[in-house]
């Protein structure tokens, strides 16, 4: 391992059994902070993400996925063969070194493949131990396949996004399989701190609907204290006005005026300071139950002017505002340039590209591209060799018969 690998979870060891999104996304957490993860593949074509598009190809070098390379940076791979018992039993050698585990496969198959928290606890009981699924390893959907939008339809998040009275549609962003990528890391990375304390580590059942019931906080809050659903109401906010995007000359723009103070700038922006003592707009409450009308009349002021002077004129006067940017404006946006949330990124066939980085500037600690996502298996000797101490020509973590 090379020692520029340093940050605040240098020396945390990681095995990744990670597919697509939402195990790879919170080992990606990890290893961005400094954690030696190692992704363990199939042999076989490995995590299926490898071959999503976009495929970037250099002059007659093979392809590698952009979208594999954004969540697997800074991780070692390691090619195994699960159906090879002598392949599985180096592999629970590996996990007794390891400080975590983190699987999202489907409830019951690594146990099954005698690589469950049970069996490799015994081996290692300080071993963390995360299971992502998309309902949980029990309950009755426990063996339910899951995707990121059968989740989101699940949870009731889609059933409080879009426009009222159209059609159901998912967030735009795979939230089901980050958020749940988020909480697997956070907790995991707090067991940890338990297992060194108390030498006892720790199974966690984390699941994507558990997820975004957790960050659904103030719609199941607003259930319990009514006893109503929430409902699609597009970009606005049901007990807030005007906080939403409205139409302009020539392209919508959002503003945000949470508060009376903010809203009376708005309405003297629009050259209607009598709007702030009309009994439909008085007080938050007000302008939330009756933000049809103020959205209408609003708007008709809105259309004598571009978006870009509205964001002018409502920044001048300190109201949260903002463009709905497309990837290409926002990523490159002066914003994003001063807190360098953009970084180039190498490919393992040679490709220059870029990726974003670890979004949060911590003291001490500067976020590094230390390894480019790997090559299928690329690591396998040398993780072997590090990890257990053996030479690098040990035997193989795969059948030869199968690879």
């Amino acid at each position: 391992m090379s020692d520029a690998m340093t940050g605040p979870l240098t020396g945390v060891r990681v095995l990744e059994f990670g597919q697509i999104a939402a195990g790879p996304f919170a080992g990606s957490l990890l290893a961005d902070l400094g954690a030696d993860v190692v992704k363990v593949e199939n042999p076989s074509g490995g995590d299926g993400m490898r071959g999503w598009p976009p495929l970037s190809r250099s002059d007659g070098g093979a392809a590698f996925s952009e979208n594999f390379a954004s969540i697997n940076r800074n991780k070692r791979s390691i090619a195994v063969d699960l159906k090879d018992p002598t392949a599985v039993a180096r592999l629970k050698s590996l996990a007794a070194k390891a400080d975590i585990v983190i699987e999202n496969f489907r409830a019951g198959v690594l146990p099954r493949l005698g690589l469950g928290y049970a069996c490799l606890s015994a081996l290692n009981p300080r071993l963390v131990y995360c299971s992502i699924s998309g309902y949980g390893q029990t309950g009755p959907y426990a063996e339910k396949g899951a995707f990121d939008v059968t989740v989101q339809g699940m949870s009731g998040l889609m059933s409080v996004t879009g426009e009222d009275g159209r059609p159901p549609v998912k967030c735009g962003v795979p939230v089901g399989d980050f958020c749940a990528g988020l909480y697997a890391a956070y907790t995991a990375t707090a067991l940890v701190m338990q297992a060194r304390a108390t030498g006892k580590g720790a199974y966690i059942d984390c699941s994507m609907l558990g997820a975004l019931i957790g960050v659904a906080a103030l719609q199941t809050s607003d259930y319990f204290g009514t006893g109503t659903s929430g409902k699609r109401i597009g970009s606005a906010h049901p007990r807030n006005a005007p906080y939403q995007a409205f139409r302009a000359k020539d392209d919508y723009f959002i503003i945000a005026a949470g508060n009376d103070a903010l809203w009376r700038q708005v309405a003297e922006a629009v050259s209607l300071p009598e709007l702030v003592t009309d009994e439909r707009f008085r007080t938050q409450p007000d302008r939330a139950r009756n933000q049809q009308a103020l959205c209408e009349i609003l708007e008709q002021r809105f259309a004598a002017r571009t978006a870009k002077e509205w964001l002018a004129e409502m920044d001048r006067r300190g109201v949260p505002c903002s463009p709905i940017n497309t990837y290409p404006q926002i990523l490159s946006d002066p914003q994003i340039e001063a807190i360098r949330l953009v970084r180039p990124l190498t490919l393992p066939n040679g490709v220059e590209t870029k990726t974003t980085a670890f979004p949060l500037a911590i003291t001490g600690y500067e976020f590094q591209v230390r390894l480019p996502p790997p090559e299928l298996g690329a690591h396998t000797d040398e993780v072997m060799a590090e990890w257990l101490q053996q030479p690098a020509q040990a035997p193989p973590l795969r059948s030869e018969a199968r690879s």
